[in-house]
């Protein structure tokens, strides 16, 4: 029998057949690689996740080398796959950079975000958080997002927040921020994630819109208030802490939803019997105890999707940032 399946799959691969035959057979003409592409540089969220990821599913899928191709914010590595061949052995661990707002932020951008991928599964979602300076936050009385929203009203122009530079999540997140609540805030544009934070620890600046991971620890050592998650549900992590929308729901900010995330993509025209092998090896990948412990440290939610669902989000995603991208008049050229 054993020879039979070998000599079978030499067969189907010496005459043509289509990879999506052999990824749901599990025949192999040959040994498989899967390259994972990560569109950023080694040690962040996105690499941790792709190469937990990549142990989880090698009895599945077989070997899944990892590839770091940063450059362009993410565009890169992403173009990389969208022009790749559709057979199931180039993925690139996309995000909301490279698929929702890159395509606004970017005057020229090489792909196309939705046409030249297939969604294969939402792999986690990692809240931003709103943080204001705590011996600012006792200075000026805010010890709510309602407070906040009021003072800015009371005081236009006075306070200021900090972000990783424009176009960056937290500079999007204050721009949506200030465009729902109808208040005014001065936007500072750093170098990163990191000096703004500084900025913010120091009181340089008032507040900002932090990755929940980053913030944690000045947030757990009272140098930073936090006031609100911006997720639609609250973080596990921090889990006395509301969402912008409970918290701001009589602030005009009811709808109130974004977050840092990053999902799984294959080329266009990836054959749906190889997506749907795919989205079986890596949703089962992401309700391991393993993946869940790992994403806990980076205060991450495993968010395991269909491929339909994942393409609707990304589509909702796209849609969302278009306007908030134009309001903040951020560009890149």
């Amino acid at each position: 029998m054993q020879t039979r399946r070998r000599a079978l799959g030499w067969l189907l691969a010496g005459t043509g057949a289509s990879t999506s035959t052999l990824w749901t057979t599990g025949l192999r003409a040959q040994p498989r690689t899967l390259r994972l592409i990560v569109p950023y540089p080694p040690g962040g969220p996105l690499d941790i996740a792709a190469r937990a990821l990549a142990e989880r599913v090698k009895d599945s899928l077989g070997t899944v080398v990892v590839e770091n191709r940063p450059g362009a914010g993410g565009n890169l590595g992403a173009d990389l796959v969208a022009k790749a061949a559709p057979d199931g052995n180039t993925l690139v661990m996309g995000a909301v950079a490279t698929h929702a707002i890159n395509p606004w932020l970017y005057r020229q951008i090489p792909y196309d975000a939705l046409r030249d991928f297939t969604p294969i599964t939402l792999v986690a979602q990692v809240p931003n958080v709103l943080v204001v300076n705590a011996e600012a936050a006792a200075r000026l009385n805010i010890a709510s997002l309602a407070d906040l929203v009021n003072y800015a009203k009371r005081n236009p122009g006075r306070l200021n927040y900090g972000s990783g530079g424009n176009g960056s999540a937290g500079h999007l997140a204050g721009e949506m921020f200030k465009a729902q609540a109808g208040v005014f805030a001065v936007h500072i544009p750093y170098a990163g994630g990191p000096p703004a934070q500084l900025a913010l620890v120091s009181g340089q600046v008032d507040f900002n819109f932090d990755n929940l991971a980053a913030a944690s620890a000045n947030i757990r050592s009272g140098k930073l208030k936090a006031l609100a998650v911006t997720t639609a549900r609250r973080s596990s992590a921090m889990p006395d802490v509301p969402t912008v929308a409970e918290a701001g729901a009589a602030l005009g900010l009811r709808s109130f939803d974004i977050s840092t995330w990053f999902g799984l993509f294959g080329p266009a025209k990836l054959p749906a019997e190889t997506t749907a092998a795919l989205n079986k090896a890596f949703v089962e990948a992401l309700g391991s105890a393993e993946f869940k412990a790992r994403m806990a440290t980076l205060m991450a939610e495993p968010s395991p999707t269909t491929p339909a669902q994942f393409g609707a989000f990304v589509r909702a995603e796209l849609a969302k940032y278009e306007g908030v991208v134009k309001a903040s008049g951020a560009r890149v050229d």
